[in-house]
């Protein structure tokens, strides 16, 4: 029989008696997404939550793709001008393990930005978090420039404890957007350019499903059949 002995919600650890052994049953953490199109506000949205956890004076790691430096290489910047500091991580096994021994205790939250470009292994490293007792919070775009599921978010929309989708502003005609539309040379792009091609203005607009724009109809059913593999 297990008797109940104390438990303190602010606390990794609860405490249990089983029979005459006492034993430590960890809490679980949780998984945070915050998605959306471009200039919508992810990355303000987490640079948010990050520093309330810092006012609550919790250790807090912060994290970005390496592919990300378009206005700074160690640095969150959202388009509104906001910063956080933030350590670039490649996607190999190698920078996968350093992000697990990096949230190691003392660490309570590890906030993860530009999410989508990270292969599948960086679903383990959140899981593993989360259930060692870590608070993750990721951001990034739910869907790609050909209107399709962008990689891993798929996985983790389904596996998050909490989902905040947020929505941009369409550029042509004002109405909320969740599309982000790529221009080349002021042209919508082609469905079969590379997927990924990191920019900002230059290259996005956010657009509503209207206004949005592209040759080829999206195949969501096979995006995320790929995605779950």
């Amino acid at each position: 029989m297990v008797k109940y002995l104390r438990r303190r919600t602010n606390s990794l650890l609860v405490l249990v008696k089983t029979g005459s052994i006492m034993t430590q049953m960890r809490k679980k953490g949780r998984l945070e997404v915050v998605c959306g199109s471009m200039f919508s506000g992810k990355t303000e949205e987490l640079m948010r939550r990050v520093k309330r956890a810092e006012y609550a004076r919790q250790n807090v790691l912060t994290l970005k793709h390496q592919l990300d430096q378009r206005k700074s290489h160690t640095r969150l910047v959202s388009h509104g001008g906001i910063e956080h500091a933030a350590l670039p991580i490649q996607d190999n096994q190698a920078a996968f393990k350093q992000i697990l021994e990096l949230a190691m205790p003392p660490i309570n939250v590890v906030g993860i930005d530009e999410i989508q470009f990270f292969p599948h292994g960086i679903i383990e490293v959140i899981t593993q978090l989360v259930d060692r007792g870590n608070r993750v919070i990721v951001a990034g775009l739910d869907l790609d420039f050909r209107g399709e599921p962008f990689g891993i978010m798929p996985a983790l929309l389904s596996i998050a404890d909490e989902v905040l989708k947020l929505k941009a502003i369409c550029v042509l005609c004002g109405s909320d957007a969740h599309h982000t539309q790529r221009l080349i040379n002021g042209a919508p792009a082609s469905y079969h350019d590379p997927i990924i091609l990191v920019g900002a203005e230059e290259y996005y607009e956010a657009r509503c499903r209207d206004c949005f724009q592209i040759d080829t109809p999206a195949l969501i059913q096979p995006a995320l059949h790929q995605a779950a593999l």
